[in-house]
């Protein structure tokens, strides 16, 4: 079977779009594998199934999933190159996209032919909703990770996330950090771990260890994560730049109960059809 498929990337964040608005392909966790390996397959960070949607109102469905095959609620930079691709393909009309994505819906504007900001939802603290095992919300928490005591905070931006303020990005420890703090029993749906350095209110530059993939250039929801604790924390003022090893991020955040808008630049890389 041949499969069609766009390769998309938000400044280096990069995806396999495959349109199942048409048809149905089910894929199973080895062919998800094969598609995001960069060897034997396309390559890619994650994989974006889109369907037809079942909640009223929205365009489409995302279905996310990691390189590893699991299956994800939430990819900012992922949905943003998806907001384009409709835009694109004629399947959005006007400047305002709905999509369906986890348990809930996500709103993107396209405006701007070549950034798409999009409406990343309300930032959760609740351990419950990260989900993360503490007693009460507090604004950091404290992890043993083997014979460290690291201080993190912890958030949902629709998929769990830790931030560890470092101070300087380049040295910090992400390979090996990154997955120890994944492996530990306080998040019991593995968590994304983000290293932040705070360079002023407005600026912060970041690097991601993603669950279920490892280090990527960039992250979407991960700079949203990183830009609310640090917001929580008296760290960062409302509108931050944030920098990845791919390029900037501009997140927008007036505080609890708002939402978090996200902005920054997709592109297509190429299509074509992969033997399956």
């Amino acid at each position: 079977m041949k499969l069609a498929f766009v390769k998309m990337h938000g400044i280096g964040n990069d995806f396999v779009l495959i349109d199942n608005l048409s048809r149905r392909v089910d894929l199973g966790i080895d062919q998800i594998r094969l598609l995001t390996d960069r060897r034997r397959g396309i390559g890619c960070d994650q994989l974006l199934v889109i369907e037809p949607a079942r909640v009223r109102d929205a365009d489409v469905r995302a279905r996310i999933f990691n390189a590893d095959g699991s299956e994800s609620g939430q990819c900012g930079n992922g949905l943003r190159c998806l907001a384009a691709w409709l835009r694109d393909a004629g399947i959005a009309r006007g400047d305002n996209v709905t999509i369906e994505a986890g348990d809930g819906v996500v709103h993107a504007c396209l405006a701007n032919h070549q950034q798409v900001k999009m409406d990343m939802g309300v930032p959760r603290f609740e351990p419950g909703d990260v989900p993360f095992l503490a007693e009460k919300r507090a604004p950091a928490y404290r992890v043993q990770v083997g014979t460290q005591r690291l201080e993190i905070g912890a958030v949902s931006m629709g998929n769990p996330h830790a931030v560890i303020r470092v101070d300087d990005c380049d040295s910090a420890p992400v390979e090996t950090l990154g997955p120890a703090l994944q492996r530990l029993e306080v998040f019991p749906q593995g968590v994304n771990v983000g290293f932040v350095q705070v360079v002023d209110e407005s600026s912060v530059r970041l690097r991601v260890f993603e669950r279920g993939v490892g280090e990527t250039l960039a992250c979407g929801s991960g700079a949203c994560a990183a830009v609310a604790v640090g917001r929580v924390r008296g760290w960062l003022g409302p509108r931050v730049a944030v920098r990845l090893p791919g390029g900037e991020l501009l997140v927008e955040w007036h505080g609890e109960g708002s939402s978090m808008w996200l902005t920054g630049p997709t592109e297509r890389a190429f299509e074509g059809e992969f033997e399956l």
